[in-house]
Formats: C-alpha cells, sequence, structure tokens
C-alpha cells in the first residue's frame, strides 16, 4: 500500500486566517512542511474578497458598537482599545513583512481614508459625545476630533449633508489616521509571497473529504474537484479556516471541544456606488449607531472602499438569510450542522432570538426603495441610478453553550483547539479579518507552547517588538510603533511605498 504524503501543517481555506498563519509558520520555522487547500480556484474568494466583506481596517476608531453603553449611562471603551491594539499587531506583521521585501507595494492592499462616527439627536449626541470625551484620554484616539458643527462636518463628509433639514441635530467624531485594507489584495500576497518559499504549497479546486485521527497527528482526504482524484495527506497538525465551512469539518474531527458548537448563517447586501461624480466626495468610512432591536452586525456606513486602485463607495449593511455556510456552499450546510450535541443550544437560540430572526426576515423582504430610503439617512440626495444592490459573503455567527440559557448567539470570533494541540478551528466573524494576527498568534501560542516559549520567541520579538497589553499601556511605545508601521506601510506623505503595484 502506498504510503500517504507526510507535512507538517495543513491549512485548510486560502483566505486571511490560513494565509496570515501559513506566512507566519514559515517566518518562525522556515523548515516547516506545509501545504494550504483550497476548494474555490483561487485565493480570497469567499470572506476575504473585499466585496464579500466590511472588515476594512476595524480599529475601534469609529464603530460605535465596539463602546456599548449601559443601562446607567457609563461607556465601556475596553473593546474600542483592544480591537484598536490587535490591529496595530497587524500593522506590525505587514510592516515587517513589507520591509522584508514581501510585498512589492503596501498601497495595494491598504490606503488611508478617515474614520468617522456619526449620529443624530439629543441622545445619539450625548451618547457621541460622552465617548469622545473617554476615548480621547487614551493615546490610541489622542488624534480623534469632535464637532456639533455643520460647517466643520460639511468639510468631513461634504456628500452627506446638502438636503438636510435645517434643524437636525447632528454629531460627529473623526480620527484622519483610519485606513481602508482590501483583505483580498492583501490574502493573495501572502499567498504569492507562501509559494515562492521551499516546502509551502497552495492548491486550488480541492475538497477535503475526510479527517481522521493518525496517532498523534490527522490523515486528511484531499478530493480534486475537476479530475475527482482523491489523494491523503498526513499532517502534524490541521488548521481549518475555512469561514463558514471550519464548523462541518470541525464537526467531521470528532475532537471533544467540538461539542456544542452550531452556526447561524447571515448573508449581507450592500449598495454599491462607482460614480466618480459621487466617489470623489466621499473620502471616509463613516460609522452610525444600529437601528433599534438590530444586531450589531447591522451597523449602518457608507464606506470608500479602494480595491484595484479604483475607488467605489459602499453603504450597509442589508442583512439576508439563507441556510448555506459559504456564498458558493450548499443550502443543506445548516440542516447537515445539527447534532445531538448541539441540538440543545441551537433550540435555545431559536427560542431567545426571535427578534433577530424577525429583523432578518423583515431585511430580505425589503425593496429596492426601502434600501435607498436607509441610504438617504446618511446621503439625503442619493440617486437610485447610482446604486446597484451587491450581495455579500456569508457569516456564520457562533452558537455554543451556555450553563445558564442552554445556549447562546456569540456575534465574534471564536478559536477552538483540541487538547494537545494538533486541531484547531476558527468559528464566527466580525471583526475577524482586521485582527487576524493577534488571532493566528493566540492560536500558535496554544498550539505550539513549547517552540513559542523556546526557538521562536526571538523571532517573535523581532516581529512583533509589542504586543496587545503593551501597546493600551505605554504611550511612547503604542505611538512609535504606530509611526513606524506608517511609514513601512506606506501610509505617510512621500513615502517611496506610495506607488500602485
Amino acid at each position: 500500500m502506498a504510503q500517504n504524503e507526510a507535512v507538517d501543517v495543513v491549512l485548510v481555506g486560502a483566505g486571511i486566517m490560513s494565509a496570515t498563519l501559513a506566512v507566519l509558520l514559515k517566518e518562525l520555522d522556515p523548515a516547516i512542511k506545509l501545504e494550504v487547500v483550497e476548494l474555490m480556484d483561487s485565493g480570497a474568494a469567499e470572506s476575504s474578497n473585499p466585496w464579500n466583506n466590511a472588515g476594512t481596517g476595524h480599529a475601534g476608531l469609529c464603530e460605535l458598537n465596539y463602546t456599548p453603553q449601559a443601562a446607567d449611562g457609563s461607556i465601556d471603551i475596553k473593546k474600542a482599545v483592544h480591537i484598536n491594539t490587535q490591529f496595530e499587531v497587524s500593522r506590525q506583521f505587514w510592516a515587517y513583512l513589507s520591509k522584508k521585501g514581501a510585498f512589492s507595494s503596501p498601497r495595494a492592499f491598504i490606503n488611508p481614508v478617515p474614520h468617522l462616527s456619526y449620529v443624530e439627536g439629543e441622545k445619539g449626541i450625548d451618547f457621541l459625545k460622552k465617548r469622545f470625551e473617554l476615548l480621547k484620554q487614551h493615546h490610541a484616539f489622542a488624534e480623534m476630533e469632535y464637532t456639533e458643527d455643520k460647517s466643520v462636518m460639511n468639510e468631513w463628509m461634504p456628500l452627506m449633508m446638502p438636503g438636510r433639514p435645517a434643524d437636525q441635530k447632528i454629531a460627529a467624531t473623526r480620527v484622519m489616521k483610519g485606513t481602508d485594507v482590501n483583505f483580498g489584495a492583501l490574502t493573495n500576497k501572502l499567498l504569492k509571497h507562501l509559494a515562492n518559499a521551499p516546502d509551502a504549497q497552495v492548491k486550488y479546486s480541492k475538497r477535503v473529504t475526510g479527517l481522521r485521527r493518525n496517532g498523534s497527528g490527522w490523515t486528511v482526504s484531499i478530493k480534486d474537484v475537476n479530475s475527482g482524484n482523491s489523494r491523503e495527506v498526513d499532517a502534524r497538525f490541521v488548521f481549518l479556516g475555512a469561514g463558514g465551512a471550519a464548523l462541518p469539518l470541525l464537526q467531521q474531527s470528532g475532537i471533544e471541544e467540538s461539542k456544542g458548537f452550531g452556526g447561524f448563517p447571515v448573508s449581507g447586501q450592500w449598495l454599491r456606488c462607482d460614480n466618480p461624480e459621487v466617489v470623489k466626495k466621499h473620502q471616509a468610512k463613516v460609522y452610525s449607531q444600529a437601528a433599534v432591536g438590530s444586531p450589531p452586525m447591522s451597523v449602518p456606513h457608507l464606506d470608500t472602499r479602494v480595491v484595484d486602485g479604483k475607488t467605489s463607495l459602499l453603504f450597509g449593511p442589508y442583512a439576508g438569510f439563507t441556510t448555506k455556510f459559504l456564498k458558493h456552499g450548499s443550502f443543506m450546510d445548516l440542516p447537515l450542522s445539527v447534532r445531538m450535541s448541539n441540538i440543545g443550544p441551537m433550540l435555545a437560540v431559536a427560542r431567545d432570538n426571535m427578534d433577530l430572526t424577525k429583523y432578518l426576515v423583515s431585511e430580505v423582504m425589503q425593496s429596492m426603495e426601502q434600501r435607498l430610503d436607509s441610504l438617504r439617512r446618511f446621503y439625503p440626495e442619493a440617486k437610485a441610478e447610482d446604486w446597484r444592490l451587491e450581495v455579500a459573503g456569508q457569516r456564520v455567527q457562533i452558537i455554543k453553550k451556555d450553563p445558564k440559557k442552554g445556549g447562546v448567539l456569540q456575534f465574534g470570533t471564536e478559536l477552538v483547539a483540541s487538547k494537545d494541540g494538533s486541531l484547531a478551528a476558527l468559528l464566527g466573524a466580525s471583526p475577524g479579518a482586521s485582527v487576524t494576527v493577534s488571532i493566528m498568534l493566540e492560536l500558535i501560542e496554544r498550539c505550539f507552547p513549547e517552540q513559542t516559549k523556546g526557538a521562536w520567541a526571538g523571532k517573535l520579538k523581532e516581529i512583533f517588538p509589542a504586543r496587545e497589553k503593551v501597546l493600551a499601556a505605554d504611550a511612547a511605545l503604542y505611538h512609535k510603533i504606530s509611526a513606524h508601521n506608517d511609514e513601512a506601510l506606506g501610509l505617510v506623505e512621500n513615502s517611496p511605498a506610495q506607488s500602485y503595484a
């Protein structure tokens, strides 16, 4: 009987998560042998594709749901600070690779775009002002500006101001240091860099059909979707970074830690504008507050997007519902994910989230005119002919066991790893892409603890001079590292990295 091919690491899915982990592992141990397998015929074809996600440089600068307000009126900024420092860790990795010459031009994937928050009415203004006063005290948000002056807002967001009632009460904050990140372009740069390394392969049009224990590692069955041929690969470590498809693969592994997890798929839609006359009047990402009763992923925003050197505007998101776990998936994905171990949590979530279900149904039933009405709250003079509907990627929100409620729906990401560290999966969605590097560092620390503390420690310190807690606590170091990242990524004036690749 023929011997299976053996590698150190198999990574399932060629999105931003797998690409980041693979390149990071290769930096830490150039001798490591790894293979990335992807179902589609190219990288970043699902959640990492720029038109499939809104994860475009989340740094906590403008996303109001990252600073929740309690019933007593107090505002918690911890999550915004944490996401900001996580994004700075991501930028350290990209800056390191840029300095090393791994990227021909960072501006092909990252561009400066101001981040704004915008609110209406007395209640919204009180919240934004209080949020601003709290964030401004933290060094990561020291450059934030606040205004209730409409002439100032006219400079900040000229597209959004004409056509408003003269007596409308509005306020905004702005941080000029925001960015727009094309995670599809970044993913493909990482994959290209990886493919040039020895003992690293990226294979497309390959479906993982089996996953079984093999001593201290795993045997991965892989089928070529074009030829139908199958092969088996033995790996010491497997990473399931396949977006919505990670859950069924995790269930297939049978690891104890996978029990009780379920998935709730939510699709998204956007209005997109490519009219250069409209686009040039809005150079910003402007986030507002979600409507009462709406889930956190429905926070409306009008975004400047830079994709392949062309600038467009996106407005949304409008939620949708399908039982597929991937945009190119099967309608059987959700029913086939139901197990004895997760049916309890899934039924509990269905019981406790009727409002969310009603919201999703109402969003799906919306007409184009109703979607344009939402846009006109931001941009009163929007014309229907300038906008078209884009279907975004799938987000599979996590359902997990809860001792009190039976099951809870979790908005965010969750790293699930086997006790022996031989297999890990990433479940969930936002703010995923922007904080990928932090999540993959956590995975490396959990699954490769000896190497992290030993042979890899020096290299980790070289790539990441400061991690999240230090960045959150040390203002001088934060500013020094942030300035270095800006320079390396071509985000400062007269930077040599400014030309497009």
